[in-house]
């Protein structure tokens, strides 16, 4: 308890929390679109569940990760050669999980363009949300926690690089948890409302699949440039969603 005391009542400390609690929220983000796209394919009833087991799995599987971190450190090592380049067994979860995004993704897109649910309202043709196949419970929860796993393992990494101290990191990854799970309802009704920006988030997940991929052999990419670049189509969407509604009022 001293010790713990000794650590907090160190302004770096809060700093270190901070920062990192961001950075989790901002690392997070790619989970909950995936999350949100997934659970919308639930019967209502069962989406805020499926959320919040997801989410919790999570959360219980970064926590559990903290406390193996000379595993996870380890991961780092190559355990696989190929064509004169080592593999590790992180560079091997991001590949799957960047194929797994990827393909997900890809059907979906698929899916919507190929089986565009349309309503007809007298002379008028208007598009209304893509109809995806149907997804069972257990099913969706099992594609939430694959992918919670690449996810959180790529957080954690993330932790291990700006602070050493572990009741740091728990903290951290427990706030950014609650906040995505608090958020997580918002953000998965908007993207359930809005056909435009299921779109959109797919494209995201595609290209976050892609990166994924990327890292695992080796390329480092500034998640910063991922980021603008989806701030920026999401800034566009919002002004296209601002016309439309305009137009509407209009006429």
């Amino acid at each position: 308890m001293d010790a713990l005391l000794a650590l907090f009542s160190d302004p770096a400390t809060w700093a270190a929390l901070v920062t990192l609690i961001v950075m989790e929220v901002v690392l997070g983000i790619d989970n909950l679109i995936f999350i949100s796209i997934l659970t919308n394919k639930l019967p209502e009833h069962q989406r805020a569940r499926a959320r919040f087991v997801g989410l919790s799995g999570a959360l219980l599987m970064r926590v559990a990760l903290l406390f193996t971190l000379v595993w996870i450190v380890a991961l780092k090592e190559p355990v696989l050669t190929l064509l004169g380049h080592g593999f590790s067994w992180r560079d091997i979860i991001l590949i799957v999980g960047g194929l797994f995004l990827v393909y997900k993704a890809t059907s979906e897109i698929s899916h919507a363009t190929n089986h565009p649910a349309e309503a007809h309202d007298g002379d008028t043709l208007t598009p209304t949300r893509p109809v995806s196949p149907a997804l069972g419970f257990g099913i969706a929860i099992l594609q939430i926690l694959l992918l919670d796993l690449v996810f959180s393992i790529d957080s954690i990494l993330t932790a291990v690089g700006m602070t050493q101290h572990l009741p740091v990191m728990i903290i951290a990854v427990m706030c950014a948890v609650l906040l995505m799970m608090v958020a997580s309802g918002p953000i998965a009704n908007f993207i359930n409302h809005h056909p435009s920006i299921v779109m959109l988030a797919l494209a995201f997940l595609m290209m976050i699949g892609m990166v994924l991929i990327a890292e695992g052999f080796g390329a480092h990419i500034d998640k910063g440039y991922i980021y603008a670049a989806m701030a920026f189509s999401a800034f566009v969407e919002a002004l296209q969603m601002f016309r439309r509604k305009k137009v509407g009022q209009a006429d």
